[in-house]
């Protein structure tokens, strides 16, 4: 089959319980499995969390008591990858008979990273990615992946991977991807912004993939009590607006945006498309110009602390 169904989710986590967010998670993919979707994906740091407005009281030259509690509160609700939130969306997805690509605040020594899972439908953790690049102040919060997790997984549905949020700005990186025949590209993220959407039809039309990209419909509800806010909030005040979507290789749009609201998208993909749009452009096939340009890409792990024994 070159056809199926799959889903973009736009909610928000159970506030500072991963767990618990895991279980959100399954009812939530149950859903879109029963209106027969293939796929699941979820938004950037949905288990985990992105507690947008959270300024963990830091400012340039300095840091605090009280913004190195809540960062230790934080880093306790990161997960371990693998682990038993882990193991329990595996369940979820073993059980639903459905992909589920989720992104996680992970926990790995004393360091936190923005990461995407993937697991499969018969429940296996299939790999990661770590966000290569951390914007802003998320670089005070969590560590910079390197090309180690970098992964296409060759899986029923197609050929999926996973670029976050600003990552799609990095044109190298796109090429990387782009460069391993994706076809199903996730972009899970935290920009709600209106030209967000528009960057998502450029990189499928660049691409020549279907490109599927979750954002958290976040209130003030959902915002870890705990945490001290710089923005202005109530139980209500929109966070995060959403802005999913999903699109097909010629940039057109299959679902969404969605704003302010939670949404469960859906789209069927034919994988067909993406060889008749590769018809009069590849860009790393017949569109390149190797003589010109080139790329390397440095896959090789860069841990920080070699052992040698002889």
């Amino acid at each position: 089959m070159t056809t199926h169904r799959i889903a973009v989710i736009q909610d928000g986590p159970v506030p500072g319980d991963a767990m618990a967010t895991a279980e959100k998670m399954g009812r939530l993919a149950a859903t879109a499995k029963a209106q027969g979707a293939e796929l699941a994906l979820f938004p950037e740091a949905f288990v985990g969390g992105y507690p947008k407005g959270a300024d963990f009281h830091i400012f340039l030259g300095g840091r605090t008591p009280q913004g190195r509690a809540q960062y230790q509160r934080y880093a306790e609700t990161a997960i371990a990858v693998p682990g038993p939130v882990t193991e329990r969306i595996g369940q979820i997805a073993a059980e639903l008979e459905i992909f589920i690509v989720v992104g996680v605040i992970e926990r790995d020594g004393g360091t936190l990273y923005c990461t995407v899972l993937f697991f499969s439908h018969e429940g296996e953790l299939l790999g990661k990615h770590r966000k290569l690049m951390p914007t802003a102040l998320e670089r005070l919060l969590w560590g910079f992946g390197d090309g180690s997790t970098f992964p296409i997984f060759d899986t029923p549905l197609g050929k999926l991977g996973a670029v976050v949020c600003w990552e799609n700005y990095m044109p190298l990186l796109r090429m990387a991807m782009y460069s391993k025949q994706i076809q199903i590209y996730c972009a899970p993220t935290a920009d709600d912004k209106p030209t967000w959407v528009s960057s998502m039809q450029h990189v499928a039309l660049e691409g020549r993939c279907f490109v599927l990209s979750a954002c958290q419909h976040l209130r003030g509800k959902d915002f870890p009590p705990e945490f001290h806010n710089a923005l202005e909030i109530n139980p209500d005040t929109v966070l995060m607006r959403g802005g999913s979507c999903i699109v097909d290789p010629m940039g057109q749009l299959l679902a969404g945006p969605v704003y302010d609201e939670d949404a469960i998208l859906l789209a069927d993909i034919d994988l067909c498309a993406i060889t008749r749009g590769k018809m009069d452009f590849d860009v790393v096939g017949h569109y390149a110009r190797p003589d010109i340009f080139s790329l390397t890409v440095d896959e090789r792990p860069k841990p920080p602390v070699t052992t040698l024994k002889g």
